[in-house]
């Protein structure tokens, strides 16, 4: 293109090009649009078109559903194994102050009892898991010791709530077919500890 100019440059003022110039030049701007042309024969494919434009929306990965599913299986497992647990356990001190604050959070007294007496049948359970493990004595006096004060203070709230509330005797039938049986492998000290709560809830049975 350059060299065409400097040719156009040297011609005079209102002089025109010669013919063979004009036809050279003819030819090779033919020729380079040809070039820049696509082929005839090559269908032209149209550009892709985006299904929506702007960015699309980002799908969580695969990783981040079994990492979610993952933590709720863990926490099923450890919501059960803690309900399990037995003193003496890791996780006991959890089963025992998720009790304590259900009990707290008792909206009346009636309520608060229950789930007390709730708390005593359980110690109650406890104390039969434990009988004839290595380490079953400090572990069976202390739990059988809670079972009494769980029970006394359930009572006392229920007896304020509601004085010849049924549920009192049934309790105290229930806590006996458990208790009754321990008796036999219960030591000395167990023992004078069991008797004493079986002797305080048989009165709470008895008719009125």
């Amino acid at each position: 293109m350059l060299e065409h100019l400097t040719e156009l440059r040297r011609l005079p003022i209102g002089g025109l090009p010669e013919p063979s110039f004009r036809a050279r030049l003819r030819a090779e701007l033919l020729s380079g649009r040809l070039a820049a042309e696509p082929d005839a024969e090559e269908p032209v494919r149209p550009a892709p078109r985006h299904a929506r434009r702007g960015r699309p929306a980002p799908r969580r990965p695969l990783l981040s559903h079994l990492a979610t599913f993952g933590l709720a299986a863990a926490m099923m497992v450890s919501s059960f194994a803690t309900y399990q647990a037995v003193p003496g356990d890791s996780l006991y001190p959890l089963k025992r102050a998720a009790e304590s604050t259900l009990v707290r959070l008792s909206a009346d007294d009636a309520e608060r009892g229950e789930r007390e007496l709730d708390s005593a049948k359980t110690r109650a359970k406890e104390v039969a898991s434990l009988l004839g493990s290595a380490d079953d004595g400090p572990l069976v006096s202390k739990t059988l010791k809670d079972m009494e004060e769980s029970t006394r203070s359930g009572i006392s709230r229920l007896k304020r709530a509601e004085p010849r509330s049924p549920k009192i005797k049934k309790f105290a039938r229930d806590q006996k077919e458990v208790v009754g049986p321990m008796l036999p492998q219960l030591n000395e000290d167990q023992l004078a500890q069991a008797e004493d709560y079986l002797h305080y809830i048989e009165g709470l049975a008895a008719p009125q």
